[in-house]
C-alpha cells in the first residue's frame, strides 16, 4: 500500500483521534487550567505508545511537564529529535468564536479547535506519520527522539533547564520542528531566521493623587501627555528607532538576500488592502517582506491610564502606562536592548514626571544554514509532495526555545512547517487547512525516510 493510500484510508479516523486531543483546553498561561494541561500531557504519551514509540515519560518542571519518547533502532543512520507544544492560547474573547474553541468542527475542508494549527495539528501529523512507517516497514529509517513541552505559549520558561540537564538523553543530529507556515496555499517554505524578543512594561507618575484640571491644568504636570511625549521620542520620522545603541548586532541586507527576499514575490498591494490600510508603513529603505524577516522593531502594545468610563471627566492622572515589545534580529542582546531603551525613558522624561520600567521577556534572534543538509533533504521533501521545492524564509515572529536548541544541543533546527497564515493562530475561529494535513503527513514521511538514505553521518 501507498503511503497516500493508507493516509486515505484512516482520515476520518485520524482527524476524530485529534479532535479528542483538541477537546482538552491545555492552556498554560492560565492556572485553573494545570489539570487540564497534564491531561493533554497524558493523552500525548497514550497516543505516543499506541504510534509504537518507546521509553515514553512525562517529566515533571517546576510549570508544566515535557514529554518525552523516542525509537532508536537505526544504529548508523542520523537522529532526529521532533519538537512541539500541547498547550494552547487562551480564547478570548469568546463571542467571536463562530464554534466554540474546545468543540472541533471541520467545515470548508478546515478544522476549526484552538490549536489546530498551533500546534497540537502538526504535532499529531509527526505523530501518524512515525505510527505510518512504524506500521507499514516494520521499523523507522532513523533514530526518532520526541520532546514535545506545554509552556511555548507562555514563553517555554522551563524548558532551557530541562535541555541542559537532558543534554545527553536529547542528543541528536537535527532538530525537526512544525510550528511554521507556508508562503501561501501551494508554496511550502522552511524559515531559516526568527526574531528575538524583549519586552517591558513602562509606568509614568507625576502627583501624588488625580487632580482637577480647572484647579491643576496648564500648572501641573500631566501623566498621559508625559507617556504619550516619552514614546513618541522612540522612533523618528522615517520610522527608525530613536534609541541610543538599539541597532547594535544588526546586520546590514546584502544585495543576495534581498534577491532571496524578492524570491517570495509578496505583493504589497494585496496585503495593504487585505488589511484595509490606506497605506503600509515601516523603516524606509526597506520592503514589507524585509521589514519583517530581517529588522528589528519596538511596538507599543498598549497604552492606558486616566479616565476611561463614558463621558467626560475633568481629571489630570497621576499615572498612566504602557506595554513595549521589540523583535530583534541578527545578535542583538535582548538585555541590552532593555537596557537601552530604559536609559532613553529615564533621559527624555518630562520634568516633574517619573518613569518606573518593569523588564519582561528576553529571547535572542534564531537563525540556520539553509545549506545544512537536511534543511536541503526538507526542502526536497517539499517539492515531491507539493510539485514546488520550498524558498527558504525568515519569519517575523519569535519561537525563543529554537535559539536554546541549536545552541545547547547544538543541532540544526529544521522548521517545516504545514500552517497558513491566515489561520488564525492565537485569534478567534482559530483553524488548520486539512490539504496540508494531508499534504503534510506524506511530507514528513518523505522527508524522514530520505534522511535515513542519505549520505549523512550519524554522530
Amino acid at each position: 500500500m501507498t503511503y497516500a493510500a493508507y493516509f486515505e484510508s484512516r482520515r476520518d479516523e485520524q482527524l476524530n483521534e485529534l479532535s479528542d486531543w483538541l477537546k482538552i483546553p491545555s492552556i498554560s498561561a492560565l492556572s485553573e487550567h494545570k489539570k487540564d494541561v497534564l491531561t493533554a500531557a497524558q493523552w500525548l504519551a497514550d497516543t505516543l505508545k499506541k504510534a509504537g514509540l518507546e521509553h515514553i515519560e512525562i517529566h515533571p518542571t517546576e510549570g508544566h511537564p515535557v514529554v518525552y519518547a523516542d525509537y532508536l533502532h537505526a544504529p548508523g543512520k542520523p537522529t532526529v529529535l521532533v519538537y512541539g507544544h500541547y498547550d494552547v492560547q487562551p480564547v478570548d474573547p469568546l463571542n467571536l468564536w463562530t464554534t466554540p474553541p474546545f468543540e472541533p468542527n471541520i467545515r470548508d475542508g478546515k478544522l476549526y479547535a484552538r490549536g489546530a494549527t498551533d500546534d497540537k495539528g502538526q504535532v499529531f501529523m509527526h505523530i501518524k506519520a512515525l505510527e505510518a512507517i512504524l506500521k507499514e516497514e516494520g521499523t523507522l529509517p532513523v533514530n526518532i527522539k520526541l520532546c514535545i513541552e506545554g509552556e511555548e505559549e507562555i514563553g517555554s520558561v522551563h524548558l532551557p533547564p530541562f535541555l541542559e540537564a537532558h543534554k545527553d538523553l536529547l542528543v541528536a543530529d537535527a532538530v525537526l520542528v512544525s510550528d511554521t507556515a507556508l508562503l501561501e496555499r501551494g508554496r511550502p517554505a522552511i524559515c531559516t531566521g526568527l526574531r528575538g524578543l524583549c519586552s517591558m512594561e513602562v509606568e509614568v507618575t507625576t502627583a501624588s493623587t488625580d487632580l482637577h484640571s480647572g484647579t491643576y491644568g496648564g500648572a501641573v504636570p500631566n501623566a498621559l501627555h508625559a507617556l504619550v511625549s516619552l514614546l513618541s521620542s522612540l522612533h523618528d520620522d522615517k520610522g527608525r528607532i530613536a534609541v541610543d545603541g538599539f541597532y547594535e548586532g544588526v546586520p546590514e541586507l546584502s544585495q543576495v538576500m534581498r534577491e532571496e527576499f524578492a524570491k517570495q514575490g509578496i505583493d504589497e498591494e494585496k496585503i495593504r488592502e487585505g488589511l484595509g490600510l490606506s497605506a503600509l508603513y515601516g523603516e524606509e529603505g526597506y520592503t514589507f517582506v524585509e521589514r519583517v524577516g530581517a529588522r528589528p522593531t519596538l511596538e507599543l502594545n498598549g497604552v492606558y491610564g486616566g479616565f476611561q468610563g463614558e463621558g467626560t471627566k475633568t481629571v489630570i492622572p497621576k499615572q498612566a502606562h504602557a506595554k513595549i515589545t521589540c523583535r530583534l534580529v541578527g545578535d542583538q542582546n535582548p538585555q541590552h536592548i532593555l537596557d537601552a531603551i530604559e536609559a532613553h525613558l529615564q533621559s527624555h522624561i518630562q520634568p516633574g514626571a517619573k518613569v518606573h520600567v518593569r523588564q519582561v521577556e528576553k529571547a535572542f534572534a534564531f537563525n540556520s544554514d539553509p545549506s545544512n543538509a537536511f534543511l536541503q533533504l526538507a526542502a526536497d521533501a517539499y517539492g515531491k509532495v507539493y510539485g514546488t521545492r520550498a524558498l527558504f524564509t525568515k519569519d517575523g515572529g519569535s519561537i525563543p526555545i529554537m535559539e536554546s536548541f541549536s545552541r545547547i544541543l547544538k543541532a540544526p533546527v529544521v522548521l517545516m512547517g504545514f500552517g497558513l497564515n491566515d489561520e488564525n493562530l492565537h485569534a478567534p475561529d482559530e483553524h488548520f487547512n486539512l490539504e496540508n494535513f494531508d499534504k503534510g503527513l506524506l511530507t514528513i514521511v518523505e522527508f524522514l525516510k530520505s534522511a535515513g538514505t542519505a549520505e549523512l553521518a550519524a554522530e
